[in-house]
């Protein structure tokens, strides 16, 4: 499997992102935390093979992902996304996907509407093996009193897009 690797800037940060060949996302991580990006990569497609190849906006994702950043906020849910991951995780991560911008969801919520009450702590480890940063909006979940909690790219990230997608922050 051959995969596509760019990056963008953004006002986060350098952001790296990651494609197949068919245009499906398959990764999006901040630079600094590309050591995590090639071990979620092992382990969703180690079994298959893969290579990364560098194409500059492969497939225009880049240039959308863009358009999130500058206020199209609208625009990282048309972006196809393709990953490897357990049943729950993918369960997890579709729902995530299913959170409106400008909201969030607490752990102990998408548990109870995964069917899985009591399994928050599972939905945060879903959350923290999501390899689509950003796109699978896992920034959109918080803890049960409402904190800021539990963000790869680290709480700060978190708030700013919470912000940029009009979530007020209490």
């Amino acid at each position: 499997m051959t995969l596509l690797e760019d990056s963008i800037e953004t006002p986060l940060g350098k952001l790296v992102i990651i494609s197949d060949e068919q245009q499906h996302l398959r990764a999006v991580e901040w630079d600094e935390y590309h050591e995590r990006i090639m071990r979620l990569l092992h382990i969703h497609y180690a079994a298959q093979g893969f290579r990364l190849r560098r194409l500059k906006n492969a497939g225009g994702l880049s240039a959308q992902l863009s358009r999130y950043f500058e206020g199209d906020l609208a625009v990282i849910q048309q972006l196809p996304v393709a990953t490897n991951g357990t049943d729950f995780q993918r369960e997890v991560w579709k729902m995530l996907r299913e959170i409106p911008c400008g909201s969030v969801m607490r752990y102990g919520e998408m548990a109870t509407k995964l069917g899985r009450p009591g399994a928050a702590r599972a939905v945060g480890a879903a959350n923290g093996a999501n390899p689509i940063s950003v796109v699978v909006p896992c920034h959109r979940v918080i803890g049960a009193n409402g904190t800021l909690t539990g963000y790869a790219g680290g709480v700060k990230r978190k708030e700013w897009l919470l912000k940029h997608e009009g979530y007020l922050l209490i």
